[in-house]
């Protein structure tokens, strides 16, 4: 064969025809389901099949959940029951934690904004009738939590001492 007639045969595909049918079938099918579809009628068809669906399930869901629980009780495992008081009461920890926190860093601020309390030093003690000024440090406390904890105490005790 020469190559003029290696070339038409190969760009005359006898099932271009059958393919070109069925890309229009297919597009027609498309545009009438999407019709059909969106349609209120095909809504309720489907949503009372999915009650029926869900009554006739019912009964066996039920069974599969207290086998399911039996089981987890004999492997000593929590059920979901379980597991969702559990995350419950973890959620209120952490509210209750993130609820202290909020409270210390209005203690820490508080704190700064009087400024650090100077240390006694051996034997003197602060007195609570003289003004705060008197015994304010000359630099501003770094603020962390654990200074803020310990100037927080040391108030305590040296109002316990007297």
């Amino acid at each position: 064969m020469s190559e003029t007639q290696e070339k038409a045969s190969a760009t005359h595909d006898p099932f271009e025809p059958f393919r070109a049918m069925r890309d229009t079938y297919l597009d027609a099918m498309a545009k009438a389901m999407v019709e059909a579809v969106n349609t209120e009628a095909y809504a309720q068809a489907t949503g009372s099949m999915l009650e029926g669906y869900l009554t006739a399930v019912a009964p066996f869901r039920e069974a599969v959940d207290k086998s399911m629980l039996q089981v987890l009780q004999q492997l000593e495992l929590p059920s979901r029951q379980e597991m969702a008081t559990l995350a419950e009461r973890f959620t209120n920890v952490e509210m209750h934690l993130d609820d202290m926190d909020a409270k210390l860093d209005a203690i820490e601020k508080m704190l700064d904004r009087d400024g650090p309390v100077g240390e006694p030093t051996d034997g003197e003690q602060i007195d609570a009738a003289e003004p705060a000024a008197s015994h304010k440090a000359g630099t501003k406390a770094s603020g962390s939590r654990p200074q803020a904890r310990r100037r927080l105490a040391r108030g305590r005790v040296n109002r316990r001492q007297r």
